[in-house]
């Protein structure tokens, strides 16, 4: 972190001043998952349905989502599974599927946009930091066809750019990287009770 100046969350910038705000929340769910010890690992593994994990120390992007919301009590493997068997057409096509896979889906960039672009609020590919909150869901389109995704932690450089907690191949970390790539999808997302 010497390469930034962290600078603490202005609850009052943000979220009007509540930490009970569900972005928030998220936010700081994300930023716990940077204390593991995780090496990116994109293999495909069998998993439990529901509340499914791939092991503890390995991940990818998307893990770092999954787990954030899961901590919050909100199974992402379940919720994506679900709409993607009741509506497997409007879902990308990628990887040549034939049916929905549990194992895998939720653990896929492009499934998650879809999903968030159908149940999350989206909002502008901003250029703004002031447009980006704790807990907003942020993809990027990193060339060659490689997407990426990572939350919006609750923490900024000392320009005040929201740093992001992701993981692009060196683990789950917090890096000022917001502007880094070209954002292709910005969502805020709370399921309803």
């Amino acid at each position: 972190m010497t390469r930034f100046l962290i600078l603490a969350l202005s609850l009052n910038l943000f979220s009007g001043g509540q930490k009970e705000d569900f972005g928030y929340q998220l936010a700081e769910a994300a930023y716990k998952l940077t204390r593991q010890e995780v090496v990116y690992d994109p293999s495909y593994f069998n998993i439990d349905y529901p509340m499914g994990d791939v092991p503890a120390n390995k991940g990818v992007c998307t893990d770092v989502v999954i787990r954030a919301y899961r901590s919050l009590g909100i199974d992402l493997q379940e919720l994506v599974h679900q709409d993607m068997s009741a509506n497997f057409p409007i879902y990308p096509k990628n990887w040549n599927l034939s049916k929905p896979d549990p194992n895998i889906d939720h653990r896929r960039v492009p499934n998650l946009m879809c999903f968030f672009n159908r149940f999350a609020e989206s909002l502008p590919a901003s250029k703004q930091s002031r447009d980006y909150r704790p807990g907003d869901i942020v993809c990027w389109n990193l060339g060659g066809g490689i997407l990426h995704i990572g939350i919006v932690s609750a923490y900024f450089n000392s320009d005040h750019r929201p740093l992001i907690v992701h993981n692009i191949g060196a683990g789950q970390e917090l890096e000022d990287m917001l502007f880094d790539y070209q954002i292709i999808g910005h969502y805020r997302y709370q399921p309803s009770a």
